[in-house]
């Protein structure tokens, strides 16, 4: 017993020592990381007030180095595959930029950027839904996997094994039986209660895989997410959106709150460009991999009766650059008239912020919509924190009471759309894996003005006022979220 008095007596009084060697070497190694300021700033912050703790966060969820390298080259195979692709697709896509170019060529900059940085090919073969919400999407979706002939394709960051998971994994599994191709790829943060279940469903005839899959030895994975949604039906029919499979994502539902989304469905040669990343995706994590023959990307023989231009934005961990941040940049800076946002998150890049400032200066009529109530109090203090410049430099800022906003959506001159998983913030821009469908469509476009319109009357206009009477501790404790706004 003596003796122990005596290590606690040491203890108590060199504690210090041992603290200040790991946080001087977690100081190092962030420094050392050359990362960002504003993050490493925050990193700092956390380590500097919250001690050991801070070291073990930093440990387990901001060490970029071995994650970096393996994205990186995640990234590099993904560009030698796609790039093997693209040399047969030249042809292709010189005569689609031609036509969108033709279409609008101020806003097609988008389109010619996105081939140049070979992130996605142009096409307008093409014919699209605007979907509103989860009763909306599931209807359509259920009624084409139930035509499903040959393949089924899903990735998808949340899919809950309730009441409208159950409908569809009912298919899915009938679908496998009769000989359909089921292939299921899930984030295993976003869903790992149902990641558990990947034998059973295994045995049951579905090829399921788990993307980047969160054990005690790699909590760093839960940084990084597989937050896109898509679905691929026979090659010739895909889903994008922030929609996931889950009942929350109905209403009404069970948990008394009106989720207000919106997903995309397509039909046509854009269904092509899911299909190739779905692709890159299985092929970098599954045993069984596949051939992207002529069933899987097929001739489409039906010619639409208008053209659509369709592409997409991707992004990723190990993506130098950040498309879809670079790609929302480029045709928010060529606006003209206006530009409507919808997200649930809004902690822009530096970069964004100033291209919606000057987008507001030039005259362009600029309106964001987020919840007035968010999912997590960090991440809204954090939000609401960074409105000011906007409202005083004259942007509209709505916050929709009515339920939960978590459409992401961009519409610009009532012409260029935005439809899918990025939220406006440093972690769908910088570290998840993300898509956003670009439409260059007068309809689309018009039923998502029309859309953002009857959510205004549900919604509270916020003021450079509105922040000045918010309780001087809320608004603290917003300026430390703020600080923080680089690891949210």
């Amino acid at each position: 017993m003596e003796n122990l008095y005596i290590i606690w007596d040491f203890v108590k009084e060199w504690y210090w020592i041992p603290l200040l060697l790991i946080n001087t070497t977690a100081f190092i190694t962030i420094l050392v990381e050359n990362g960002k300021p504003e993050k490493t700033i925050a990193w700092l912050m956390v380590i500097v007030f919250l001690p050991f703790i801070g070291v073990i966060l930093y440990y387990f969820f901001g060490q970029k180095f071995q994650k970096e390298k393996y994205f990186r080259r995640l990234d590099h195979r993904y560009k030698q595959k796609l790039e093997e692709r693209w040399i047969d697709l030249e042809p292709f896509i010189t005569k689609e930029i031609k036509l969108t170019d033709s279409y609008d060529p101020h806003l097609n900059d988008v389109f010619e950027y996105l081939v140049n940085t070979r992130n996605a090919i142009p096409t307008s073969n093409n014919e699209a839904q605007l979907l509103i919400n989860g009763e909306e999407k599931f209807q359509f979706l259920l009624d084409d996997l139930n035509k499903a002939q040959h393949h089924i394709h899903f990735e998808y960051y949340i899919f809950d094994e309730d009441e409208i998971g159950s409908k569809i994994l009912d298919i899915l599994v009938e679908k496998a039986q009769n000989g359909v191709e089921v292939r299921l790829i899930i984030d295993d943060f976003g869903s790992a209660k149902f990641a558990k279940r990947k034998k059973h469903y295994e045995d049951l005839g579905i090829q399921f895989e788990i993307f980047l899959p969160v054990r005690f030895s790699s909590l760093a994975n839960s940084n990084y997410r597989n937050h896109r949604k898509i679905v691929v039906i026979d090659g010739t029919v895909g889903y994008v959106g922030g929609i996931n499979i889950s009942d929350k994502y109905l209403n009404p539902n069970k948990f008394n709150l009106y989720w207000r989304d919106t997903a995309l469905r397509i039909e046509g040669d854009g269904v092509k460009i899911l299909q190739i990343q779905f692709w890159l995706h299985w092929q970098s994590i599954a045993k069984n991999t596949f051939l992207l023959t002529p069933k899987y990307l097929p001739t489409f023989t039906t010619q639409f009766s208008r053209k659509l231009p369709i592409t997409f934005a991707f992004s990723s961990p190990g993506n130098t650059p950040p498309h879809v941040m670079e790609s929302m940049i480029l045709s928010i800076s060529a606006a003209q008239k206006s530009i409507q946002l919808c997200t649930p998150y809004f902690i822009p890049t530096d970069s964004f912020k100033t291209a919606l400032l000057i987008a507001v200066s030039k005259g362009v009529d600029v309106s964001l919509m987020i919840p007035y109530q968010g999912d997590a109090a960090i991440v809204q203090a954090a939000s609401l924190s960074f409105l000011k410049p906007f409202v005083q430099r004259g942007m509209k800022v709505y916050l929709y009471k009515k339920g939960f906003m978590h459409a992401k959506t961009i519409c610009i001159d009532g012409l260029l759309s935005y439809i899918g998983t990025t939220n406006l913030d440093s972690r769908s821009f910088l570290i998840n894996f993300e898509l956003s469908a670009v439409l260059l469509d007068e309809k689309i476009a018009q039923q998502l003005t029309q859309q953002f319109e009857k959510d205004k009357a549900v919604s509270r206009v916020f003021t450079a006022e509105t922040w000045k009477n918010e309780k001087w501790y809320y608004k603290a404790f917003a300026s430390i979220c703020r600080l923080l706004a680089p690891l949210l």
